[in-house]
């Protein structure tokens, strides 16, 4: 049996810790290992029945591991699946029970799907994107690489977003908008009309903030 490493155990580790208890595969394919986390004391106050067993750049990964990343900041993920990867660390792909997943939807390497998140249809997912709970992804949408969708995000049909992009919690995406990569749309916004690469809108409408 195969151990799964979560990668972060801050406040989404440790939730993806209490999805990856509830998956099927739990106990039948793989069991969790433990936490990897440059804070070896992160779980300092909290009851859980594993450990942070080391440090992400310390550990040396074993022929039996799997892998999530549970780290919400789109950079910060790719520098730390970086490193694991040229070690060789073999990244699962973590569909919560309870998501719908549409037909022809492709879900790339590392991707965490929560719980009761929604992929309706002809649907495109990067590698290592979050797609947090109760978010739903429309008809036709692509997302990019290292991208986080928190929580109650609606990304509606046929938009597009870039790698490294960060939806804050209740973002809306209207139909056929794209908001580029490494962007940044602020939690409650509704994107009216697309956002280039790089910018940082708030609110609704959702305007460019310096």
């Amino acid at each position: 049996m195969k151990n799964l490493i979560i990668v972060g155990a801050g406040g989404f580790g440790r939730e993806v810790f209490a999805w990856a208890m509830g998956h099927l595969d739990c106990g039948r394919l793989w069991q969790i290992g433990g936490f990897l986390d440059d804070h070896l004391s992160a779980l300092e106050g909290f009851d859980y029945p594993v450990e942070v067993i080391d440090t992400v750049e310390a550990y040396q990964p074993q022929a039996d591991d799997l892998f999530v990343c549970a780290i919400g900041a789109p950079r910060v993920r790719f520098d730390v699946c970086q490193q694991l990867i040229v070690r060789g660390a073999e990244f699962l792909t973590l569909v919560h029970p309870s998501a719908v997943i549409g037909c022809n939807v492709a879900l790339g390497r590392g991707v965490i799907v929560c719980p009761q998140a929604v992929l309706t249809v002809d649907v495109t997912i990067g590698d290592f994107v979050i797609i947090n709970c109760m978010s739903s992804v429309g008809h036709d949408v692509k997302i990019g690489a290292y991208t986080t969708l928190s929580g109650h995000c609606d990304v509606t049909g046929q938009a597009q977003i870039g790698a490294y992009t960060l939806l804050g919690s209740g973002a809306r995406i209207l139909p056929g908008k794209t908001v580029g990569a490494n962007a940044l749309v602020g939690a409650g916004s509704v994107v009216l009309r697309s956002v280039a690469d790089g910018q940082k809108v708030f609110g609704n409408p959702a305007v460019r903030f310096d």
